[in-house]
């Protein structure tokens, strides 16, 4: 028997869920608890987890029973079916196996710098004086990032700025409201087999084969040119096809929403007190900390969804076959009893001898065998952006007033895009 939750229509709680979520989920959890259901478009119903117990059921259970893939399926018109992210079982196993290497040890540490040179050169282009939003700047960054260290494009390369002006047309088509409403409208798989994204996908899709061909005759350090030497256990490669879905992946899951989390980041330092010269004091420690804060007070995505393949009881409670488990990441990075004063911005509740946040207490990258495979790579980006933008710039609050939270498709975002004065 599902848990109870709000009484009013499906209708009702979707609109409340897409205009805002936040208050949505803490009106919920006030009257109900822990655990509760709500039902959102034509999903099936979401059980609601906001204790770290539950959460820790969840992500050390069955990966049988708890299908990450089938529930991120809202995501397959435009990462295709080859993505790691949409896949389950033994095929996602597989896929994350090929996928881990490029993103951990001696290989993070050899992306470093070329992150901090990204970010310098466009930093030091910014205008100096008067308002700015930093939000479209950030992802800027963010997809260059993307463009050489994981796509490999050289810095001269002629494809560089086509390749640039199409990705970003295509992300922006395919987070805005009308994205959106075609996804609750006519479901993912309806979507996809309409082909309603292809028009945005098909120009960017045919770049991303050449980049693959290219890289394929000239390897170098970066993450496709590994994904290329990468073997399945029968010793094939990765297919093309795997290549263009792994690649989209890459892009959206890590340009976005670093981009996100780095703009929430400078929004809540910079209306802390001393909070950005505390960053410029503290470096690249501090950086990451403030980083880590900003995901637990300001997460990208408000949920971590599941979807059960047999009956299971979680949290007590016993729960059909088809229910959809969604540990809250909003609910659960608010509790008072794991964050003393938990709406308060305190990036040294990540810094000295035993931080706070746990595996299952912070969870802005999931967790389990489906925690994010970029989760390492985002922090360093985060860690780097943020120390250069100290380094180089004197930043205030455009308005007194915190931003109010948007939403982009499934991400939540400042509302205002994260506006400073820059002086």
């Amino acid at each position: 028997m599902l848990p109870p939750g709000p009484r009013m229509s499906r209708a009702e709680q979707t609109a409340r869920w897409i205009a805002r979520p936040g208050p949505f989920l803490f009106n919920a959890y006030r009257e109900f608890g822990d655990v509760f259901t709500i039902r959102i478009g034509t999903e099936p119903p979401w059980a609601v987890l906001a204790h770290p117990d539950a959460v820790r059921e969840v992500f050390t259970g069955d990966a049988a029973a708890l299908h990450a893939g089938k529930a991120n399926l809202v995501l397959l018109p435009f990462l295709g079916s080859s993505s790691v992210l949409l896949l389950d079982g033994p095929a996602h196993l597989r896929q994350r196996k090929l996928m881990l290497p490029p993103f951990h040890g001696k290989r993070m540490a050899g992306y470093e710098e070329d992150v901090r040179r990204i970010a310098r050169e466009h930093i030091a282009a910014w205008p100096r004086d008067g308002a700015l939003k930093l939000a479209p700047r950030l992802q800027a960054i963010t997809l260059d990032v993307v463009l050489r260290v994981i796509f490999g494009v050289r810095e001269h390369d002629a494809a560089l700025d086509e390749l640039r002006t199409r990705l970003q047309r295509m992300m922006n088509g395919m987070m805005g409201g009308a994205s959106f409403l075609a996804l609750l409208t006519l479901g993912p798989r309806r979507s996809d087999e309409l082909g309603v994204y292809r028009p945005i996908l098909r120009p960017v899709d045919k770049l991303l084969l050449e980049q693959i061909e290219a890289r394929r005759a000239d390897p170098g350090d970066d993450v496709l040119s590994l994904l290329l030497a990468a073997r399945h256990e029968d010793g094939s490669p990765m297919t093309d096809r795997e290549l263009r879905d792994e690649l989209v992946t890459l892009l959206v899951a890590g340009h976005e929403t670093t981009a996100t989390a780095l703009a929430w980041t400078v929004e809540r330092l910079i209306r802390t007190d001393g909070g950005w010269d505390r960053l410029r004091a503290g470096g690249d420690e501090y950086a990451e900390a403030a980083g880590k804060e900003a995901l637990r007070l300001r997460p990208v995505l408000p949920v971590v969804l599941r979807h059960l393949q047999r009956d299971m009881t979680i949290a007590g409670h016993d729960l059909p076959a088809g229910t959809v488990v969604a540990p809250c990441i909003q609910l659960v990075h608010r509790r008072p009893d794991v964050y003393p004063d938990p709406t308060r911005f305190l990036p040294e509740r990540f810094l000295g001898p035993e931080p706070q946040g746990g595996t299952y207490t912070w969870i802005p990258f999931g967790g389990g065998v489906r925690r994010c495979i970029g989760a390492a790579f985002a922090m360093m980006e985060l860690r780097i952006i943020l120390a250069e933008m100290a380094a180089a710039l004197e930043l205030a609050p455009a308005r007194p007033e915190m931003e109010p939270t948007a939403r982009r498709t499934i991400t939540l975002v400042p509302a205002r895009g994260a506006e400073v004065l820059v002086s």
